[in-house]
């Protein structure tokens, strides 16, 4: 079967040599723009995609799209809403960057403790300032608040440790028992975290429910000259309100992401003002070339799978909580035409089939079919699919 796979983003040279290997026609266009995506989707089944952005007109121009892999964790860059509506699988490659976002976080909060960045730029620029920049507080017995205590964060917590620091986290899913098994100071809210900390890490996904989380209340009940840091996503800080915390309360900031920052690898920026007072980066918190390869063969992993399966692993857009309807489990003789009949039993009275699995037992005599329906079938259907001789047991949530 002939298989088109576009990838839109620089990746490692082997990945596209592998992808090849399986069989598929492999196109490499890493400069497209997301404007330009659309008119180069064309017949390509599987995109791969890291920062660039996968717009709903993507996904409608993508005619023979099936699946869209994100080479990394995130994937606020894609329109999940396009594209379940038209049935295309999203897939992640998760935690393969862990490691390397965590490195750079420790690396900022360092750095902006000690002016590293600032007192590099003197030097450069012919000016000795020791007396200036040798005025860092120290990390060894301060606090750090942790925002989000998933993969990243607690790979942050494991290093932050390691440097003496004291920890302290709010996390939607944390728990006072939890976090004493981590070793982590529990806080109840992320102002609670703002308010005792001596440094801020924010580590959450970016969803309607985080944008601006990060806001003139949270750096206002920050302390005096604390560090702020953000490799996460740029939008769920208010920068104009961190700018505010910098020129007012000597807040250190270092950031990696920036609300609305350029999708391509080289690009103009112009949010230079805020650059202007802060240790920055620019996204960089998963380009190491580990994480690169570790991501290689994640991505590489995921579409073997989806090929040889048809489904792929660590998909992020299909339903995982069961709606207002019901399970189906039928114990059956394996007979043609046994599960046809249980279909067209179930159309006949209106209910639509979401899910649905078969089992053949040894020596392929019986089989068990788990069926998962949008509502639960009246006990007359019931009796109706039971009294089949083909038909063992039916029994329903």
């Amino acid at each position: 079967m002939h298989m088109k796979i576009l990838i839109a983003d620089q990746v490692s040279p082997k990945l596209i040599t592998d992808l090849t290997s399986l069989g598929a026609e492999v196109v490499s266009r890493p400069d497209v723009t997301p404007q330009e995506l659309p008119g180069l989707i064309g017949d390509a089944k599987i995109l791969i995609v890291r920062s660039k952005k996968v717009t709903a007109q993507t996904i409608a121009a993508g005619r023979n799209l099936s699946l869209i892999v994100r080479a990394g964790a995130g994937v606020n860059t894609i329109d999940l809403d396009a594209a379940s509506r038209s049935g295309t699988y999203v897939a992640n490659c998760p935690g393969m960057n862990t490691d390397a976002v965590a490195e750079l976080t420790i690396g900022l909060l360092i750095a902006c403790d000690r002016g590293i960045a600032d007192a590099t730029q003197a030097l450069r620029q012919g000016s000795w300032e020791k007396k200036k920049f040798g005025q860092g507080s120290g990390l060894k017995g301060r606090t750090l608040g942790i925002i989000g205590l998933g993969a990243i964060g607690l790979a942050t917590a494991r290093r932050a440790q390691a440097l003496d620091m004291h920890l302290l986290a709010w996390s939607r899913s944390l728990t006072p028992d939890r976090a004493d098994a981590l070793d982590v100071g529990y806080a109840a809210s992320p102002l609670e975290v703002a308010r005792q900390a001596d440094a801020v890490s924010i580590h959450l996904a970016a969803t309607p429910q985080t944008k601006r989380l990060i806001d003139a209340a949270f750096f206002a009940a920050m302390k005096e000259g604390a560090i702020f840091i953000n490799t996460s996503r740029g939008d769920l800080v208010d920068h104009e309100a961190l700018l505010h915390a910098i020129e007012h309360k000597g807040i250190k900031a270092g950031l990696d992401v920036f609300d609305n920052e350029p999708g391509a690898g080289t690009a103009p920026f112009d949010q230079t003002a805020l650059a202007a007072k802060v240790v920055a980066t620019p996204h960089i918190g998963a380009s190491t070339a580990q994480a690169e390869e570790a991501i290689a063969a994640e991505t590489l992993r995921v579409v073997q799978v989806f090929i040889t399966s048809g489904s792929p692993p660590n998909v992020v857009n299909v339903r995982t909580r069961k709606g207002a309807g019901a399970t189906l489990v039928i114990r059956h003789y394996n007979r043609v035409g046994v599960l046809a009949r249980v279909l067209d039993l179930l159309r006949d009275a209106g209910i639509n089939i979401e899910e649905m699995q078969n089992l053949i037992f040894e020596h392929h005599e019986a089989a068990s079919c788990s069926i998962t329906v949008d509502q639960p079938p009246p006990p007359a259907l019931l009796t109706r699919i039971a009294e089949a001789q083909e038909i063992i047991e039916v029994v329903t949530d």
